[in-house]
């Protein structure tokens, strides 16, 4: 069974590596030069390329957060030409515009390259039958699987997500070995296949992630499914899905060092961390064309952990463990409490005073928002309010693409706060 896909990248002595990442990374700092936002940033701090002399140089260097790139809305940080942009994805923004994420075809065939040593990694290969159940539209979920799969020569069978059913059906008639969604969906595909009475005997390999999972969960997913489960982790901003990926040890997740370079900070100072001390992931990104980026803050809690792997692949970084800001996964889709407090805002019927309520239900991740009523735009009938309540639900799924339940109350009945306000109350926990 073929276990690397490009073995000399992936277990590179420390000695290549680090001169292949310095290289790469003049190459990247050169490339955003290009980039306006860039320029500026590196004058106001004093620095230059040729500032950059080791590594750890790269310190020296200011942060890009993820509001840069809404500031930039829509193609402030391309780094070369239109005409070599092949493909657009997007992420939900939190104040309306989305951020976009560019990619030239040199892009697009690195991204498939990556996908492809995560999942030969684990052991799936040409015989295997792939089933994509994940998104297929502006996010980089669907697409960036899909043709890391299609690299390898797997039967690709792009089923995208909802229709769980019928999910099911493709799964049996199919033969499929391996699928790709988030982990709560998995859990809620093995619900239904029980009341089907499908045993799913062909399931050999389950890849999960856009959402945070517990050790728990992916112990009753694989009694459920009868597969060994993998958890993938990923951000647009670095190509999409498969930054990070566990090998068969199932002890941390691979980040490929050739193509990232993986710096952990204090979220408050921004001070360095060392091996084994958890943090911000910062990412500065060595192979990218269409949108380099330099030390990017993640917003993601995790560390590197001290001991290398017996898959000979290097360092590690631990399962993510939360977040360093207020940003919520509700079923593989990021939500800032920001988009929805701006999308109820400029609808004049409802107030500006809002909860946030996350639940798992089933196993999916729901979301119920609370709104407090403009006493002054409501004529009392329940026909307006059902009319009030239908436009907020499109609106939230307009701006977020994502199903909400919608709760209208009374003027003055949601709580006060005289600090920072908390309205989100999440309710789930670890299963």
């Amino acid at each position: 069974m073929r276990m690397f896909w490009d073995k000399k990248m992936e277990t590179l002595n420390p000695a290549d590596l680090h001169a292949l990442q310095l290289k790469r990374l003049k190459k990247t700092l050169h490339s955003v030069e290009s980039v306006e936002f860039y320029r500026k940033q590196f004058d106001n701090a004093g620095v230059a390329v040729s500032d950059v002399k080791t590594l750890d140089d790269l310190q020296k260097f200011p942060f890009t957060k993820k509001q840069d790139l809404r500031d930039g809305y829509p193609f402030g940080f391309f780094a070369v030409p239109m005409r070599k942009i092949v493909r657009i994805h997007t992420t939900s923004g939190t104040t309306g515009k989305p951020t976009v994420v560019g990619y030239t075809r040199k892009d697009l065939d690195t991204w498939a390259n990556l996908i492809a040593r995560n999942m030969t990694m684990i052991g799936i290969g040409q015989d295997d039958v792939f089933q994509n159940m994940v998104n297929y539209g502006m996010f980089t979920g669907g697409l960036g699987f899909h043709y890391g799969a299609e690299k390898i020569g797997m039967t690709v069978i792009p089923s995208a997500t909802g229709n769980t059913r019928r999910q099911i059906e493709m799964i049996r008639d199919f033969g499929v070995t391996t699928i790709h969604c988030t982990p709560s969906y998995a859990m809620h595909l093995s619900e239904v296949a029980e009341e089907m009475g499908e045993t799913l005997e062909s399931l050999k390999t389950g890849i999960f992630g856009a959402e945070p999972w517990s050790d728990n969960m992916r112990h009753t997913l694989e009694n459920r499914l009868g597969v060994t489960a993998y958890d993938s982790y990923g951000i647009s901003e670095l190509f999409g899905p498969g930054v990070a990926f566990e090998c068969p040890e199932r002890d941390g997740l691979h980040i490929w060092h050739d193509s990232y370079l993986v710096e952990i900070i204090n979220p408050k100072t921004g001070e360095r961390l060392s091996d084994g001390e958890r943090g911000e992931l910062v990412v500065t990104p060595l192979v990218k064309e269409a949108m380099p980026l330099i030390r990017y803050r993640t917003g993601d809690v995790t560390m590197l952990m001290e001991d290398g792997c017996l898959c000979g692949r290097g360092k590690k970084l631990t399962r993510i463990s939360g977040r360093s800001d207020d940003m919520l996964i509700i079923r593989g889709i990021n939500v800032f409490p920001s988009q929805i407090e701006h999308v109820l805002l400029r609808i004049p019927e409802v107030g500006n005073q809002f909860m946030v309520y996350i639940d798992k239900i089933n196993h999916l991740d729901e979301m119920t928002v609370e709104v407090e009523i403009n006493r002054s735009h409501f004529s009392g009938e329940l026909a307006d309010l059902a009319r009030i309540q239908k436009k907020v639900v499109k609106e939230l799924h307009d701006t977020l693409e994502l199903r909400t339940t919608v709760k209208l109350v009374e003027p003055g009945s949601l709580p006060r706060f005289e600090g920072k306000a908390k309205r989100v109350i999440d309710r789930r926990g670890d299963i």
